[in-house]
């Protein structure tokens, strides 16, 4: 079974959502809310598997929960519902923890694939989204999954190196051994497909870990 919370503060678009999801076998819609402080306290309560977020909402906007809602509920793959997608809007989604965007003007026909794809734990394009937004979302979705699967240790010595120390260096200032400074970064490095430090360093900025 796979639960679905919806967050929109128009009764009539999440209750067209919530039939469209109640047609689909082995689907329910496990809670409703209506701002996103009431979103975020539901996930943390019921922690479904997915959760259909409006990017505007009376109290917080769908970045701020979102947000909040990998906080409360990592396990919870999240889909921005907005009205326009741009290369703006889906780095902020993506960046916040969320899988992908969802299209009000295709959300009929679009919604059981999207939200298929997002409890699949990939990421979803909107069809319809312009070839740049599309190119974009594909270059910044490859690198927030990347940095999702980085551990806080290896994050803190891709950024030491990005700001110019070298690995005896970095050892010292965390207070751990050179040998396994190289081994986080290797690490790091499998993960990424960076092929040298130049390459963590185009990385971290990418990713914010560390600021240009």
């Amino acid at each position: 079974m796979v639960r679905i919370l919806l967050a929109d503060d128009h009764d009539i678009v999440r209750h067209g959502l919530r039939d469209m999801i109640a047609r689909h076998p082995g689907w329910e819609v496990c809670g409703e809310a209506r701002n996103g402080r009431e979103a975020i306290d539901m996930v943390a309560a019921l922690r479904p598997d997915v959760a259909v977020v409006d990017m505007v909402l009376p109290d917080l906007d769908g970045i701020a929960v979102t947000q909040a809602i990998r906080v409360a509920s990592p396990a919870t793959e999240v889909l921005v519902f907005t009205m326009h997608a741009s290369e703006d809007l889906a780095a902020a989604v993506l960046a916040a923890g969320g899988r992908g965007c969802l299209l009000k003007s295709v959300a009929v026909r679009s919604v059981v694939t999207a939200i298929e794809t997002v409890a699949a734990h990939r990421p979803y394009f909107p069809p319809d989204a312009p070839d740049a937004v599309r190119d974009h979302l594909r270059r910044t979705s490859a690198g927030a999954e990347a940095l999702r699967l980085l551990s806080p240790r290896e994050r803190e010595v891709v950024r030491l190196l990005a700001e110019g120390l070298d690995r005896r260096a970095v050892a010292t200032h965390l207070g751990i051994g050179e040998r396994t400074v190289k081994a986080h970064q290797e690490a790091v490095m499998l993960k990424t497909g960076a092929r040298s430090v130049a390459d963590l360093v185009r990385y971290a900025l990418r990713n914010g870990i560390v600021g240009s």
